[in-house]
């Protein structure tokens, strides 16, 4: 099942109050077999407002910068296209989708349903409850992604970064010992993955040697002596 991996930036904290997006990254993923599809949707938007001091720190869009792209009205259509019916993920989805169905609705287009946006945030504290902090570099730096490249808040790489956070999420099982930092560290030292048991496959693999091939194997082991180690082994 493929969803959608959704960041967005914006002008300030609240949609509510007027603020509007300025950018938007989306990064698609096949969900079950945990790898990404190639599909990514990236646009940063005219906001039709002026910039908080505050969000530009965060993010380093200025006013300048976005005054000859598009608005999110601009680009609806190609953005619902994009997620047409998968379901979508983003880390503090209230924030993301408030957004964004914010935007929906200036534009005369139908919202979102909070029920199709699984949140990642409430994700890792329920895998991770003994993590001090669950933000998304938190997470980098507890599994070991390299986020070096994220110098500012920026929709498309935290995207590609989240689906990266997700797919440890979802792939690896977590022993988390009781004796955590109590400080609040988040190295990945602090936990240690252990291997799943394996499945038993349905039906064994298809042999890749021929039968020559085996018998002469047979034949080089009888002529290693019974005390071979390769007897133990087998």
């Amino acid at each position: 099942m493929n969803a959608i991996i959704l960041d967005v930036e914006t002008t300030g904290l609240h949609a509510d109050e007027g603020d509007r997006i300025v950018e938007i990254g989306m990064v698609e993923i096949d969900s079950q077999r945990l790898i990404r599809t190639g599909r990514i949707f990236h646009k940063y938007l005219n906001p039709q407002r002026s910039m908080s001091s505050e969000a530009e720190k965060i993010h380093g869009l200025t006013n300048e910068f976005l005054s000859d792209k598009p608005t999110f009205a601009d680009t609806a259509e190609e953005f619902l296209q994009f997620i047409d019916d998968s379901r979508l993920m983003a880390h503090n989805s209230e924030f993301d989708l408030g957004f964004v169905n914010a935007e929906l609705r200036l534009a005369g287009r139908d919202e979102i349903p909070s029920g199709r946006v699984d949140d990642t945030l409430l994700m890792a504290r329920r895998e991770l409850p003994k993590l001090a902090r669950h933000s998304l570099d938190a997470l980098c730096r507890h599994f070991g992604i390299d986020s070096s490249a994220r110098q500012k808040h920026g929709a498309l790489l935290d995207a590609e970064l989240l689906a990266d956070v997700f797919f440890r999420l979802s792939g690896t099982e977590l022993d988390i010992f009781s004796g955590l930092d109590p400080s609040g560290g988040d190295s990945a030292a602090s936990v240690q993955p252990f291997a799943r048991p394996a499945a038993k496959r349905p039906q064994p693999l298809a042999p890749l040697i021929s039968d020559a091939e085996a018998v002469a194997h047979e034949k080089m082991v009888a002529s290693l002596g019974e005390n071979a180690l390769w007897h133990r082994l087998r």
